[in-house]
């Protein structure tokens, strides 16, 4: 059976799509199950009135006409949402939680299991935490990432203690939710610390001009152009995520693999639920405080048996399969068009 997906996002469509994680994983996917990409969110910039119950309807006579043509509906939001425009698509719904699931979701949670086909999160946890809901139509698919295309060579001799943040902020709320004041803060305090910014245009300017107040220029590069990540990875030690709140970045942030995919270690906000895998592997630190103190000691630490951090992180980085992912979602949309025939 041929299969042909309709992808649907709930963000805004981005002049630098290409360096958003959530982005590039449906583009692999689309690159191995063609289809349409939609997005689901009403307006083209963050921020907007429209009730999210609301987002998607003004595409339905579009996607009615579309479904003739395709096998299965794939659409990705950070939490388990039940969006009104899902009870009116006549093929199946895969609906994967790209953020994780929170005790907060349970209500949404059972409203959406019952119209769409499959749940997909990206721990076992969260899916023994949908079961005890009542919700079994889940499934666990783990993020894979191309792992040929980093090397694992060691920083260059001499370099300053460097770490790399790739998950910019959308939101002027998200310097400070997503950690970026707090790395800021700990430059400050730590006169050897480099740090690099992978940026995506938006914000730029207000960003530059925080470097500026904390008289911070020439130990911070801001880089809002699209980079060949392997590259810049190399002049950093260590990946860092810092962010509060679940919702605002992947449960497993490519930023994040990528890191560890190139043999460099990380330093994780300890709910992010990629920071058991950290944990488990000791390939970097989980942190649950932004003071710089914490930061500064967390970092450390790695910098302190930096060649074993780094040895763990590359071997972390191997169970992250480019294949076995596409492997489970090929399956998944068999499955559904299969039984919708």
């Amino acid at each position: 059976m041929t299969v042909r997906v309709c992808y649907h996002l709930t963000i805004p469509p981005s002049p630098w799509a290409a360096c958003d994680a959530l982005v590039q994983e449906v583009e692999l996917l689309r690159a191995h199950f063609p289809g349409p990409l939609n997005h689901l969110y009403p307006t083209t910039r963050p921020g907007t009135r429209i009730p999210r119950l609301l987002w998607g309807l003004r595409h339905w006579p579009r996607l009615r006409r579309l479904e003739r043509s395709i096998t299965v509906h794939h659409i990705y939001n950070p939490d388990p949402y039940p969006f009104a425009i899902l009870s009116l698509l006549r093929k199946p719904v895969i609906y994967t939680v790209s953020a994780g699931v929170r005790p907060a979701d349970r209500r949404h949670a059972q409203r959406l299991a019952a119209i769409v086909r499959t749940l997909v999160v990206t721990t076992a946890a969260e899916r023994e935490q949908l079961r005890r809901w009542g919700i079994n139509n889940v499934a666990v698919v783990r993020p894979g990432i191309d792992l040929t295309r980093f090397s694992s060579s060691p920083p260059p001799p001499g370099l300053p203690p460097t770490l790399l943040m790739g998950s910019a902020p959308w939101t002027r709320d998200q310097f400070r939710t997503k950690g970026v004041d707090a790395l800021l803060e700990l430059a400050r305090h730590w006169p050897e610390l480099h740090l690099i910014f992978l940026w995506r245009g938006l914000l730029y300017r207000e960003m530059q001009q925080r470097v500026h107040a904390a008289e911070l220029g020439e130990r911070v590069s801001v880089l809002n152009t699209q980079v060949e990540v392997g590259s810049v990875l190399s002049r950093a030690h260590a990946a860092v995520i810092l962010a509060t709140e679940k919702s605002l970045i992947k449960s497993y942030p490519h930023s994040l693999l990528e890191a560890l995919a190139a043999g460099r270690p990380v330093i994780v906000w300890a709910q992010v639920p990629i920071a058991q895998d950290i944990r488990d592997a000791a390939a970097g630190i989980t942190v649950t405080s932004l003071q710089a103190s914490a930061l500064k000691a967390a970092f450390q630490t790695i910098l302190a048996d930096y060649e074993s951090y780094a040895r763990r992180a590359r071997l972390l980085s191997e169970t992250f399969s480019q294949d076995g992912f596409l492997e489970q979602y090929a399956h998944l949309y068999h499955a559904a068009g299969g039984a919708h025939e």
